[in-house]
């Protein structure tokens, strides 16, 4: 159950790591800044640069038709009419070549590019934004050539009989550095340089400043890739839609793509560095495609950001080192590959590299203000052989401005993902491109900490009540960046793809699969996978599902099951109501009633395993420990934006075990012997996640978790003689939680508890450590342990999984190409039982229960995930305690199997 619940949870967090994407291609037409100077290009040979730099990539032609009329019309390599922009004609019988290089993935100019025709004096310079404008009297050749630094060569036909020309260069990042420079005396220059980068880093990190305040744009687009019309049309029930392909374009490597997602928000963001604040306030959002609307928040600059001058980049769950991270020159190889001039200031270009292939790091370049030492612009490629899943490319870039003499600060970010099935290459895929322009920037101003400091402001992120409603004339003048032609007609073309009858269908169909609901009208039926299961009780089970849904009531959600067993012939049910009374801060009431077999729990995440998975994959020989339960539960939920959340609940339970579980120590409230131990009680729960975030359904909500520890306290007290109740009681639990990044070397994830119960109880009302009876790996439950094996009345454990990536297998090449991960994990407890409640449960000659006194239980495990990108395998010893006289050794080890999705 806990693989289908995380395989869900995943496919939900990608839709809001879509929503993360930090940077995606501009328009074509990207504005030039006035205040930018770039060098003439008459006042270099750059035939003789071009001629005399050595490149390690090929030379590749784009012939343009001989046709093709002199418009004004952009040409991709494979001759596709792409967009317009305004061009230079040719005096008299010249000739003009006005166009724009850009690199081939994120669609950023490329700052002062070479065009030239080879072995020949003619040529120019492009700006800082790689637009150029190439006049000549006469054609010194039949094809033009343009070179950058760092990229691939690119060339294109040119013809006498065609006087103009018009087109944008998209270049490919080479991959490859040029020839080292061998410094015979001194020390190399590119070291020099990146020590002064490093150390000038505290300096130059915009988030050195004590606040700071921008507008931010964000747009985000998500189109399907690699789905050629014809096989669009063979797709059931779409055939008759195929004109949608009327708006289909191609990637820089001629890959056809369907503009399907768009959005965009503006918002205004500010920032305190001590004490550390931030909030943002979302002015207008507009989405086409998933409407969610808790997704705005997330599209906004808070989630968004990231920061060249950390040591470490996020790229979805990865952690990449910086090329300017304190330990570059580790982890990377550089070059100086030239100077340049732009803001007034001498800028100077340097590639890089990965020392080691595997290893987390980026290729590309970026140019460093000389004498200030810091960035003006950095574009990285995540290199094709790191191990992030279900990506074919990344690409990520920033560009920084002047704001006054002393602070250079982000203008734009963007990051571009090509995402494909695992071992799919050549199946539809998507790309993601979000691109972010910050403008209205103010530095260290009082207006900044005023704001931070308002008390009516309780959320970080905020959003205007009318942020949805904004009309397009609004956004017309309000987008600080020009949409595309494939971002315009993505708006019309979702708006008519949602209203068709077969995409209800397929979304129906696809949240089913997922989730396993599926909604008709006021009804949601399901989940599927509990229809059947099988145990020794019942035999087979059948269970059928079903909720109101939000066309009922968007504040009160009815739900319930309706089982059956085949073999003790008995009908079982479950009703319960959820009433949303706030959702921001959230805040509800919640009532249940169950009468059904009890399948075990775990007080650390419940569990269930009453699926047909868990029937399939249970440990073989492992009886079954069930019992049947009567429970009323009543609960009041609170919570408050600073993370803090209480919840109140009573309870009402009967619990009647069925063999082999006792029931010889049971007692009524009279003191006379029972079947069944009957509860009353009642507690609360304290819990602070500070800036958890959550992603929003409409009754339900998913963690998205916080970067903070998650604590958790829970108090409970049991009273006897209230409903029959036979038991006084208290008893006290606490945890703490957290996932910590700790780049280079992965992730640790960490969970800590501790607890204590206070009055001599019968089993079922202690501590009943979670086992786990089955072949699927449960990281809430110790997996050589079985269930009701060890209780204890005090107890304290730790539980650790360090995820650490690649590992070794970076370092063997056939198991890199295989993206295998390493791991390893650890779980213990230590508990007492005391004396009173060892006499009332451990009865000589009874059932084996276990106390851990003295002993703890420990189990190491390691293994391997990411097989096939999914799979995983853990091997698992029970180290203590030490096995009893009549348990065989082997029994001490296991291997179990999971899966996850995940980058």
């Amino acid at each position: 159950m806990y693989f289908i619940r995380n395989v869900v949870f995943l496919l939900l967090l990608l839709i809001c790591t879509c929503t993360r994407l930090h940077a995606q291609i501009a328009d074509t037409t990207t504005r030039q800044s006035d205040t930018v100077q770039h060098t003439d290009a008459t006042t270099k040979n750059v035939a003789h640069i071009a001629d005399t730099t050595t490149h390690a990539d090929s030379l590749s032609l784009h012939k343009v038709a001989d046709t093709l009329k002199p418009a004004l019309t952009l040409a991709d390599t494979a001759g596709k009419v792409k967009d317009t922009i305004h061009a230079n004609t040719a005096p008299g019988g010249g000739y003009a070549i006005n166009g724009k290089a850009v690199d081939a993935h994120t669609g950023e100019g490329i700052p002062f590019a070479t065009v030239f025709f080879p072995h020949s004096p003619v040529g120019a310079a492009a700006d800082i934004n790689g637009n150029f404008i190439l006049k000549t009297d006469v054609l010194p050749g039949d094809s033009v050539i343009i070179s950058a630094m760092g990229y691939s060569r690119y060339g294109r036909h040119v013809y006498k009989q065609q006087h103009n020309y018009n087109f944008i260069a998209e270049i490919p990042l080479s991959t490859n550095m040029l020839n080292e420079v061998v410094v015979h005396a001194g020390e190399d220059p590119v070291v020099v340089l990146m020590r002064k980068i490093i150390s000038r880093k505290p300096f130059n990190n915009p988030d050195r400043t004590q606040n700071y305040k921008y507008e931010a744009y964000n747009k985000l687009e998500i189109d399907l890739e690699r789905l050629s019309k014809e096989q669009f049309e063979k797709i059931p029930g779409f055939n008759k839609f195929s004109f949608i392909y009327n708006n289909q374009d191609t990637t820089d490597d001629g890959q056809p793509f369907l503009p399907l997602y768009m959005t965009e928000t503006l918002s205004d963001y500010y920032f305190e560095r001590h004490p550390q604040k931030q909030r943002e306030f979302i002015k207008a959002s507009m989405v086409k495609g998933v409407e969610n609307e808790s997704i705005d928040k997330f599209l906004g600059s808070t989630y968004q950001n990231i920061n060249a001058y950390n040591n470490f980049i996020p790229v979805f769950d990865k952690q990449f080192v910086s090329p300017i991270s304190n330990s570059g020159l580790f982890y990377y190889k550089y070059n100086i590959k030239d100077t340049e001039v732009a803001y007034g200031h001498r800028i100077i270009l340097v590639q890089f590299a990965p020392r080691r292939p595997g290893e987390n790091c980026f290729y590309g370049n970026f140019w460093v203000v000389d004498s200030i030492y810091a960035l003006q612009r950095i574009t990285l490629a995540v290199p094709k052989v790191s191990n992030v899943n279900y990506v074919n490319s990344v690409s990520v870039y920033q560009e920084y401005a002047p704001i006054n003499d002393s602070i250079w600060f982000g203008v734009k970010d963007k990051f571009i993902a090509d995402f494909n099935a695992p071992y799919g290459v050549k199946l539809p895929g998507f790309i993601g491109r979000k691109t972010t322009t910050y403008t209205k920037i103010l530095v260290n101003d009082t207006s900044v900490q005023n704001v931070l400091d308002d008390k009516d402001y309780k959320q970080d992120v905020m959003k205007n009540d009318s942020a949805r409603l904004r009309s397009d004339s609004w956004w017309a003048t309000h987008r600080t960046d020009s949409l595309s032609k494939n971002e315009k007609a993505i708006y019309q073309m979702v708006d008519t793809l949602n209203k068709l009858p077969v995409v209800t269908t397929y979304k129906h169909l696809i949240t089913f699969a997922l989730t396993g609901n599926i909604q008709a009208g006021p009804i949601v039926f399901g989940p599927y996978f509990y229809l059947y299961s099988n145990n020794s009780v019942e035999g087979n089970r059948f269970r059928f599902s079903a909720s109101t849904s939000d066309q009922v009531s968007k504040k009160i959600r009815l739900g319930g099951y309706l089982a059956y067993g085949t073999l003790d012939g008995a009908f079982k049910y479950n009703m319960n109501m959820l009433w949303l009374l706030n959702r921001k801060p959230r805040s509800y009431l919640y009532a249940t009633y169950t009468h059904d077999i009890n399948h075990g729990q775990s007080y650390y995440d419940q569990i269930t395993s009453d699926n047909i998975f868990g029937t399939l994959f249970r440990k073989a020989g492992v009886p079954y420990k069930l019992a049947f339960v009567n429970e009323a539960r009543g609960e009041y939920f609170k919570e408050f934006f600073s993370g803090f959340s209480y919840q109140f609940f009573v309870q009402h339970r009967e619990f009647s075990p069925y063999a082999p579980l006792p029931n010889s120590m049971f007692s009524d409230d009279k003191g006379n012997p029972t079947n069944t131990v009957i509860s009353s009680e009642g507690g609360v729960r304290l819990r602070f996640a500070y800036k958890e975030k959550f992603l929003d359904g409409k009754f339900l909500r998913v963690s998205l978790g916080s970067k903070y520890p998650i604590v958790e306290l829970n108090g409970a007290g049991g009273a006897k003689d209230v409903l029959n109740s036979a038991y006084n009681y208290q008893k006290v639990k606490f945890t703490i939680s957290n996932t910590l990044k700790i780049a280079p070397f992965g992730t640790l994830h960490y969970n800590a508890f501790a607890g204590k119960y206070f009055g001599t109880l019968p089993y079922p009302l202690l501590e009943i450590h979670p086992g786990n009876e089955y072949l699927v790996y449960n990281p809430f439950a110790f997996e050589m342990m079985n269930k009701y094996e060890f209780i204890s009345d005090q107890y304290a454990g730790l539980a650790l999984e360090h995820n650490i990536g690649g590992g070794i297998f970076n370092y063997i090449p056939v198991l890199k190409k295989a993206k295998l991960r390493q791991f390893w994990t650890m779980k213990s407890v230590i508990g007492s039982l005391s004396q009173d409640n060892q006499k009332l449960n451990l009865i000589p000659g009874g059932y084996p229960f276990r106390t851990l006194q003295g002993n703890p239980y420990v189990e190491l495990g390691t293994g391997v995930s990411n097989i096939l990108e999914i799979f995983r395998i853990d091997f698992v010893w029970r180290v203590t305690p030490q096995p009893l006289a009549t348990e065989q050794k082997a029994k001490y080890f296991g291997v179990f199997f999971g899966g996850r999705l995940g980058f």
